[in-house]
């Protein structure tokens, strides 16, 4: 099989239940159910390859106009980073009150209260792909806020 995995629709369904509840989706649940049998180095390398993936994924949707979906893959590519970021620190990151923890840490690390803002804005976009209230104008301006937080992200974690 390419990738694809074949489940029961109750279990899916229950699947769906759970990711909901810790503000994730299936994909996100399941790799976090994974990751924390991995060492690490190996769970930064996932991450890292997540990052890259939804970033990818992030601009095609962009370019083919979903923004719902653009900004659910840039918001996973955000939490990927931050992920890095909580491994390498040895700070909590699987729920949605964690990632913010985290960038309160980087804030009060790095004097740069940048990170809560543009945090803030990735947020929407996460919030947008549940409710599609954004306009392409808005939309467009968060989706800058939250590149400007993946480099940022990007170049305090050294990943080039």
């Amino acid at each position: 099989m390419d990738g694809v995995v074949e489940l029961p629709r109750e279990v899916y369904e229950l699947l769906i239940k759970i990711a909901r509840k810790r503000d994730k989706n299936v994909e996100e649940l399941i790799i976090d159910s994974i990751a924390e049998h991995l060492d690490p180095k190996t769970r930064i390398k996932l991450y890292i390859s997540l990052h890259e993936k939804y970033l990818h994924t992030a601009e095609e949707y962009y370019a083919k106009g979903d923004l719902a979906q653009g900004g659910e893959k840039y918001w996973g590519a955000l939490v990927a980073l931050l992920n890095i970021v909580g491994e390498r620190e040895n700070l909590p990151h699987y729920t949605h009150r964690d990632l913010r923890e985290i960038v309160e840490f980087l804030v009060n690390k790095t004097g740069d209260s940048d990170y809560s803002r543009l945090f803030s804005a990735a947020e929407a976009l996460h919030a947008n792909f549940y409710h599609n209230f954004m306009t392409k104008l808005s939309f467009e301006a968060h989706r800058k806020d939250t590149m400007k937080l993946i480099k940022k992200l990007r170049q305090y974690l050294a990943i080039t």
